[in-house]
């Protein structure tokens, strides 16, 4: 039987000793942002900020160990992620906040779950941690400011549809895989929009 939720005191605590420092900064202004766009998007508040705190809570572990850990869960892996394992640490991080931090909210550990790659379906509350993950105030890159603009400014699907865009393009460009739940999250979003016309 698992403990009670943590305080949001407890898990900075917490988060704070089991990630390095610029991970936990990185949190830090996801749970944030997150909270904001929450805000902004009438979504529950707690629920957003505390997924974005312990999104990346299984960054913990070094990018050798994830295989073993989502294997350890019963995590089932796919040919992307065992092309690339850094993906696994958000599957895992969906179960290590019950484990670690009390957290038993099925709507939060489906937003970590979906915060790297999207999914089908994605819920309000997947959407602002994908997107806060994306724009959070220490993420530098080229799109970020634009990004952050349309934060303020644009409806949730049609900031997702950019979200989404700009991260295939990145990958592409790196020539690295597209996860199929990427696609599968901008094509959701695109035909809704055509539904609607």
């Amino acid at each position: 039987m698992s403990r009670m939720m943590m305080s949001h005191e407890e898990m900075r605590i917490l988060l704070g000793q089991r990630l390095k420092r610029s991970r936990y900064e990185h949190s830090l202004g996801v749970a944030e942002t997150a909270l904001k766009l929450a805000k902004r998007f009438h979504v529950d508040e707690e629920k957003a900020y505390v997924a974005g705190l312990l999104h990346d809570c299984a960054r913990e572990f070094p990018n050798g160990e994830l295989m073993r850990e989502a294997e350890k869960r019963g995590i089932a892996i796919g040919p992307v992620e065992r092309v690339m394992p850094i993906l696994l640490h958000a599957y895992i991080g969906a179960y290590r906040v019950k484990e670690l931090y009390g957290v038993e909210d099925r709507e939060i550990s489906q937003a970590i779950w979906r915060h790297t790659v999207g999914g089908a379906d994605m819920t309000p509350l997947d959407q602002i941690v994908y997107f806060a993950d994306m724009i959070e105030p220490h993420r530098e890159y080229p799109k970020a400011e634009q990004l952050r603009m349309l934060a303020e400014t644009v409806s949730l699907d049609e900031m997702l549809l950019v979200g989404l865009s700009a991260s295939i393009l990145f990958v592409v460009q790196k020539q690295h895989l597209v996860h199929p739940d990427t696609v599968t999250a901008r094509n959701e979003i695109l035909m809704r929009r055509n539904a609607q016309t």
